[in-house]
Parts: structure tokens; sequence; C-alpha cells
């Protein structure tokens, strides 16, 4: 049944976490800056712009949706070895499709070497209820596995149905079983800066023919998800769960905005958690001494994200405001941008040996985050290029930093590539046959990431 109601405005809070104390000398500032979004859900107050909401006409949802999702498929000739591949694919879109809202707007596109549009048809999206939702997984009959892959013709298409909606959440939804052989990696890189910003897209590899850098770069550029679903009666499970993850989202085009002081450098900005991402080089500016970093499309959910400020030489007793960080929505008409909540990132300067070694907790727990993300994936391209003893250096020190943190589903994907012989000291051997489901899970889940223990 369609929802009525206004949705509610979600509230932001904004926490830093630091050891605000520098050495004489010292120039680099680290924070943790953890964000929740509290609140989702509907009630009759007024939403603000960026938030999803009805017409302002007063036409119903379903005439005037607050989401748009379109949901690619591969239906490369891959995609009939085996044929029960084709036949999961079609049952979890169906499955994706019965989870969207009524109201939300929707089309579903098959994709080979060119993009096309399986239901509604007509380069339009549909808009979500009892006949149209039957109409499309009816619609799903008509996809057949024939031809080849492009993966930037299939987003090009979901680029120009999504701007034909005025939805505040625009999502896309990509499943693929193979490698992108039919476009150049330029072309798909092009795609990628031409789309990002634009929407939001979570993809997903299925079998183990697909390569993981192209499934989570396109994750990466476009602010979404990648997994693996190596088995595909996974598919529907896994399909659900994006959907309602997309139906619960509120708010979209939240940025990270950081000021600093005249004389004060950003050096990095990164999610930490739920995923390790580095937004350094997405940075627009925003005014003087301010940059904006995008985060996406929000529902109720809490976010980490560290920050390295690099601040100009100081005194012992000296302090100074090292960085403001705001979470802001862009205004309609040119109007200032609302701010949601804002934290501040601060640096003293001591002589006091101890204050000024204290490594701040949630700090050091995601530098050893970010750097098990990156030890794995060097490890396994080490392994890949047959150099054996680098790949067991860096997947011991993985096992060490899994061990110490607590990512214990990390621990267990690496377990499945060395056998540990001490976790603690990072002790491990390289095990001699290891499943190519087993190394793309642990490539794909790489950058996930736990929170520091309570």
């Amino acid at each position: 049944m369609a929802n009525f109601s206004k949705p509610r405005v979600p509230r932001f809070s904004a926490e830093v976490y630091q050891n605000t104390h520098l050495p004489e000398g010292g120039r680099e500032v680290n924070a943790i800056v953890t964000v929740t979004a509290t609140g989702g859900g509907t009630t009759g107050e007024t939403p603000v712009a960026g938030f999803a909401s009805p017409s302002p006409s007063g036409v119903s949802p379903a005439a005037a949706p607050d989401a748009a999702v379109v949901i690619m498929v591969d239906s490369s000739g891959s995609m009939e070895y085996p044929p029960v591949k084709m036949r999961n694919a079609r049952d979890a879109t169906a499955a994706a499709i019965d989870t969207l809202r009524d109201g939300v707007a929707f089309a579903v596109v098959s994709g080979t070497h060119q993009a096309k549009e399986i239901y509604p048809g007509g380069g339009r999206l549909a808009v979500a209820d009892a006949t149209t939702r039957g109409q499309a997984k009816e619609a799903l009959r008509k996809i057949s596995a024939s031809g080849g892959t492009a993966i930037g013709t299939w987003l090009r298409l979901a680029d120009k149905l999504l701007a034909s909606s005025d939805a505040a959440i625009r999502h896309g939804i990509l499943l693929t079983d193979g490698r992108n052989e039919h476009e150049g990696p330029k072309e798909l890189l092009a795609t990628l800066e031409a789309c990002a910003g634009r929407f939001t897209c979570d993809a997903r590899g299925v079998g183990t023919d697909w390569e993981v850098k192209e499934v989570t770069g396109i994750a990466s550029a476009l602010l979404g998800t990648a997994d693996i679903v190596a088995d595909p009666a996974g598919l529907a499970a896994d399909f659900t769960g994006m959907m309602e993850s997309v139906m619960g989202k509120e708010i979209a085009d939240v940025s990270l905005r950081l000021w600093t002081p005249l004389g004060a450098e950003v050096r990095f900005v990164k999610q930490v958690a739920p995923t390790v991402e580095d937004l350094t080089g997405r940075r627009t500016e925003a005014g003087p001494r301010a940059g904006d970093y995008p985060t996406g499309s929000w529902g109720d959910e809490s976010r980490d994200y560290h920050v390295c400020v690099r601040v100009p030489h100081a005194e012992v007793g000296q302090e100074m405001l090292a960085a403001r960080v705001s979470l802001v929505l862009p205004a309609p008409g040119g109007s200032p941008p609302q701010v949601l909540a804002q934290g501040l990132v601060r640096a003293v300067w001591t002589d006091d040996l101890a204050a000024s070694t204290a490594i701040n907790e949630q700090v050091a727990h995601y530098t050893g985050q970010a750097e098990l993300a990156r030890v794995i994936q060097q490890g396994l391209e080490l392994r890949k290029s047959g150099d054996l003893d680098g790949a067991t250096a860096k997947l011991g020190r993985a096992v060490q930093l899994a061990s110490r943190s607590g990512n214990d589903d990390t621990a267990k994907l690496l377990a499945k590539v060395v056998d540990v012989v001490d976790a603690a000291a990072g002790t491990v051997r390289l095990k001699a046959k290891v499943s190519a489901e087993a190394q793309m899970t642990l490539e794909t889940r790489s950058t996930k990431t736990v929170r520091v223990k309570k």
C-alpha cells in the first residue's frame, strides 16, 4: 500500500575522536568523525530540500515518487553457462521488484555489449504499484542470454533513465558475471566519471569469472556497495537486501565539508566504516579554505571518517582550531547549504611527552583497518604474480591486523587463503591450492571494516 505521509527529516550528529595534543614541532592532526543519521521514517513533518518527499503540488507518491531505481541485469552469452544462472538472475530481479515501495520510479535494463530497456520501455520509468510490478516481472521473460559485455553502456542508459526523474534518491543495481570485454578501461572510466554524483550504484559479481577491480571500481565511483555472489542461488536474497537498503534511504547528496584555517591543509579524508573508501580526490571547492567530499545517500545509519590535517608550526602552549567538519545539504536556487551537523578538530601543543604521544583508540583502530585492506590487496596481487614470499609477508600482516582488531569475518576469509600458524605474530603459510571463490571473496570484501571493540 502506498504511504501518503511526509517523510521525517533524519537527525544528524557528528562526534569527533582524537588526541588533541601535539608535541613541539608536531604538525599532523588525526581525527575520527562518527556521523550518525537517525529518525528516518514518515510523519506529518515538513520535509526539507534534498530529502525524499512527495510532490509540492500535493500529488500522491504514486505520481511523484521519492526514489528512482534502475536494475541492470547482465544477459550476455556467459549467463547461460550454466543455464540456472540466468534463471536465478531473473528470480532475483523479480524479488527486488517485489521489494519496491508503491510510488517508487523504476526500470529494468538488460545488459550485453549494448543496453536495452526491458521494462517499461520508451526511455521512461514506471511507477511501482501492484500492476506495474506484475508487468515488470512478466517482462523479465524477454531477457535471454546472448552477446558480449559493455558495462558502460548499461550505466549510461541507467543515467539517462534516472535523469528523467526528480526523485531525491536515484540508485542503480548492477549484476554481472563476466569481464567488461567489449569496452576499453578508459571508456568505462569515462562513464563512471560522467555518472559520479548523479546516482549511486550497488554492484554484484555472480560466479567467479568476473573481474573484482571492475565491480569494486563501479561501486567505489558511484558510492555504492560491491560484493560477490559465488552461488547464483543466493542472488534473490542479495537483491532483496540491496533493494530494502535503497528503500530505507531518506536523504541524498549529503557532503562532508571540511574547513581549515589559513596555513592548514587537508592531507586526506577517508570513509573508514563500514568500508574503507578514500574520498580525498573527490573534493570540490566550497568557498575560502573549504571543500566538500561526497557521502551519497543516507538512511538510519552511522559511518566513520578519518580526517588528517597538516597545521602550521606553533609553540608549546598554543592551541588552534585545526578543522571544522560539517555535514551539509545543498539548497535549491543558490541558497546557502543546510548544515545538518558539525564537529571541531583541535590542536594543542604541549611538552608533556605522555599526552603528545598517546594515540587515540579510534584513530589507531581505523589506521589498522585501512592497512588491513591495503595489505590484503597487495598480498593477493603478489600471489598472482608468483611472489610467494612477498604474498606470505603481506597476508601474514593481514592476519595479525584482523586478529588484533577483532575483524572476525575477514579473519575467516583469510583462513581460506593461508594456514594460520600464529595469528598474533602474523605467522602464516600460503595454502597450495586456493579456490577462485575464496580468493575473489577475500579481495572483494577486503575493505569491510569493524568498529572499535567496546
